[in-house]
């Protein structure tokens, strides 16, 4: 996936992490800090949104070096944010124990493989069904409350996964295929969410995203290894300037990840949840306007008909917070 992989993986695990400076719908912060949260947010899911733009000016490394680089300098980054933090008992606890340790080997896996069918998307002229995959992520991590948490489902959610699954089956006749790419991306990240969520407020994001890129690092290290022996690695062979674009994979993994726990802490979740859709709609308009990819009628019809599940999920959302908010208010009353 894109970096926006990364973070939205530990944007999950921040969002649902009890941490008692994130407000809740009903108590949100003052306005400066709302202010402050908003912009945070803005940048993290604009950031996200971008990702195409970088991995375009990439060329000519291909997906599995490009994944294999950023896993390589994002633990770069990652272990100078745990100096920084001071956080190396935290990490090593995180490796010491086997039921934070197992799920976040997991979930490395699975982030890998949303990372590298996201870079593979873009790079060949597929952005539009990787936005779409982020697009339906949403319904995705619904349906899998349903199915493996047991979750209960409201009316407007029931509404929005059918409608979800309508918009697949249009859309699989728009492409001609099934859109393998935008359900990869969607369930591989649901699934990361998953896992995420079971580990909960038993490791901080940074700590969480250190020990998956140590996951991975054998992994990269090797993948670059057998590049550079079959002679086809440009990280070092394509002169300063493309070595340094790869190197910033590292921040630019890590920068919109900080944005987003900045931004979780100020503002209600119901915001965050509203400010995840910037990212798959500036991907889908770069594809659309930058990248010039073809959207043919029959695909507009089946976006259209992802936007409305959206909608209806939104909608959902924006209720229960308001219910949730008066029932407090009535309470404290």
């Amino acid at each position: 996936m894109t970096l926006y992989v990364v973070a939205r993986v530990t944007e999950k695990q921040i969002a649902d992490s009890p941490a008692p400076t994130r407000p809740s719908d009903a108590a949100v912060g003052s306005r400066p800090a709302k202010s402050a949260g908003l912009l945070f947010g803005i940048g993290a899911y604009g950031l996200w949104g971008l990702l195409p733009l970088y991995f375009i000016t990439l060329a000519p490394a291909g997906p599995v070096e490009i994944v294999a680089d950023r896993v390589l300098f994002s633990l770069v980054v990652c272990f100078a944010l745990i100096a920084v933090m001071r956080s190396w008992r935290a990490l090593g606890t995180a490796f010491g124990n086997g039921r934070v340790f197992g799920p976040l080997a997991l979930a490395a896996a699975l982030i890998a493989v949303n990372w590298l069918t996201y870079t593979f998307g873009v790079l060949n002229g597929q952005a539009i069904e990787a936005a779409l995959g982020y697009f339906i992520n949403p319904l995705v991590s619904v349906l899998l409350g349903v199915l493996i948490l047991k979750e209960r489902l409201r009316p407007l959610q029931w509404a929005a996964v059918g409608i979800g699954t309508l918009a697949v089956v249009v859309l699989t006749v728009a492409y001609g295929q099934v859109p393998w790419i935008a359900l990869i991306l969607a369930f591989s990240f649901g699934f990361y969410g998953l896992v995420k969520n079971r580990v909960g407020s038993k490791v901080d994001a940074v700590t969480s995203l250190t020990v998956e890129t140590v996951v991975l690092a054998p992994l990269a290290a090797g993948v670059v290894v057998w590049l550079a022996a079959a002679g086809t690695l440009t990280l070092t062979g394509n002169g300063a300037g493309h070595f340094w674009l790869l190197a910033a994979s590292g921040i630019i993994t890590a920068t919109p990840l900080l944005f987003f726990g900045a931004a979780a802490r100020r503002l209600p979740m119901t915001t965050v949840g509203l400010l995840q859709y910037i990212a798959p709609l500036t991907q889908f308009v770069l594809a659309v306007t930058v990248l010039g990819e073809h959207m043919p009628a029959e695909r507009w019809v089946g976006f259209g008909i992802v936007w409305l599940a959206l909608a209806a999920l939104t909608a959902d959302m924006l209720l229960v917070s308001r219910r949730r908010r008066t029932a407090l208010r009535s309470r404290a009353a």
